[in-house]
C-alpha cells in the first residue's frame, strides 16, 4: 500500500527539494525571492497564489526581522499550511439510512478508478456500498465501473449504454432501499466540461438525488488529475457552475510532480480536498490531511 507521504515523493524531489536547498543556508537576497517565486510557479502553486505567498512572506520578513534563509523556509511552511484550512466533517460520515454521493469529472481524470477505490475504502470500514453506473454515454465506462465493483466487492446498478443516467440513479436509490445499502456512490458522464448537454445531465442527476433522498446528494465530489496542474482549475470552475461541488478528489498524486496545485485549489476554488489517490492499487487511497501534506512536501 502506498502511503499518503510516499505519494508526495515526486513533488518533494522535483521542486520542494530545490526550495529546501535554496533556503537551506545564508541570508535572504533579491535572488532568493526571484528563485523562490519561480520554483513555486514550477510546482504548480499558480501565479496568483504564488504572488500572494511571496507578498505575505516579504511582509513577515520586514515585521519579524527575518534575515536568514532557513528562517524564511520555516515561514514558508507556515504560510502554505495556512492556505489549507481543515475541512468540515464529511457529510457521508454522518449516520443516515442512505447517503448519496455524486462523483463528477472529465474522462481520463481517474474518475472510475477513484470510485472503485472509494467503494473499497468504505466497505473495509463496514459500510454497505452500492455503485450506480451513471456515465451511460460511454459504454466502456459502464464496463469499467463493473470491473472496479468486482474488485471492491460491491454491486453495480447499471442500465443500457446511451440510456437515461437519471433513471439509473433512480433505480440505484430504489435498490439501495430494498437491499439495505447505506452508501450509494454514483458515477456521472465525463465528457468535456464545455458541453452544455453534459452539464444539463449533471443537473438532472442532482435533481433526481434531491427529489428521492432527503438532503441528497450529500456530497458531490469532483475528481481532478494531479498531473494536469492548472488546467484542472478551469475544469473545476465549469463543474462548480453546473452542480454544487462540495469537495475534491485528487487522483494520481503519486505520479505527479505538480502537487503544488493543492494550494491553488484551496485558494482559488475554496473547496476542500477530501481524498487523494496515492497509487495504482485499490487500497492506494487516503483521506487528505493538510498537516501530513505539508510534512510530505518539506520532509
Amino acid at each position: 500500500m502506498t502511503s499518503f507521504l510516499d505519494s508526495l515523493t515526486r513533488t518533494r524531489r522535483s521542486v520542494f527539494g530545490r526550495i529546501a536547498n535554496l533556503l537551506g543556508a545564508g541570508e535572504i537576497t533579491d535572488e532568493t525571492w526571484d528563485e523562490l517565486e519561480a520554483l513555486l510557479i514550477q510546482a504548480d502553486v499558480g501565479v496568483e497564489t504564488t504572488l500572494e505567498v511571496i507578498e505575505t512572506l516579504q511582509r513577515r520578513v520586514r515585521q519579524e526581522g527575518i534575515v536568514r534563509a532557513s528562517d524564511l523556509y520555516q515561514a514558508l511552511r507556515e504560510e502554505l499550511r495556512a492556505l489549507l484550512p481543515s475541512p468540515p466533517p464529511l457529510a457521508l460520515e454522518k449516520p443516515r439510512m442512505l447517503t448519496v454521493v455524486l462523483i463528477v469529472g472529465v474522462n481520463g481524470s481517474g474518475k472510475t478508478t477513484s470510485i472503485g477505490k472509494m467503494a473499497y475504502y468504505y466497505k473495509q470500514r463496514g459500510r454497505k456500498v452500492v455503485l450506480a453506473a451513471g456515465d451511460t454515454f460511454r459504454a466502456a465506462a459502464i464496463e469499467q465501473l463493473q470491473i472496479w465493483g468486482e474488485r471492491a466487492g460491491v454491486p453495480v446498478i447499471a442500465g443500457q449504454p446511451g440510456g437515461d443516467p437519471g433513471a439509473v440513479l433512480y433505480d440505484a436509490i430504489r435498490a439501495s432501499r430494498a437491499r439495505g445499502y447505506d452508501l450509494l456512490i454514483a458515477d456521472t458522464a465525463g465528457r468535456l466540461h464545455t458541453q452544455y448537454n453534459l452539464m444539463a445531465e449533471l443537473k438532472k442527476m442532482h435533481g433526481v438525488a434531491r427529489k428521492n433522498v432527503h438532503e441528497a446528494p450529500h456530497e458531490t465530489l469532483l475528481v481532478l488529475d494531479a498531473a494536469t496542474g492548472q488546467n484542472a482549475l478551469s475544469q473545476a470552475r465549469y463543474f462548480q457552475e453546473a452542480v454544487e461541488v462540495t469537495g475534491i478528489i485528487l487522483a494520481k498524486l503519486d505520479g505527479s510532480a505538480k502537487g503544488g496545485m493543492v494550494f491553488a485549489i484551496a485558494r482559488q476554488l475554496g473547496l476542500p480536498i477530501r481524498f487523494v489517490g496515492t497509487g495504482e492499487r485499490i487500497e492506494d487511497w487516503a483521506e487528505f490531511d493538510p498537516d501530513l501534506f505539508i510534512e510530505g512536501l518539506f520532509a
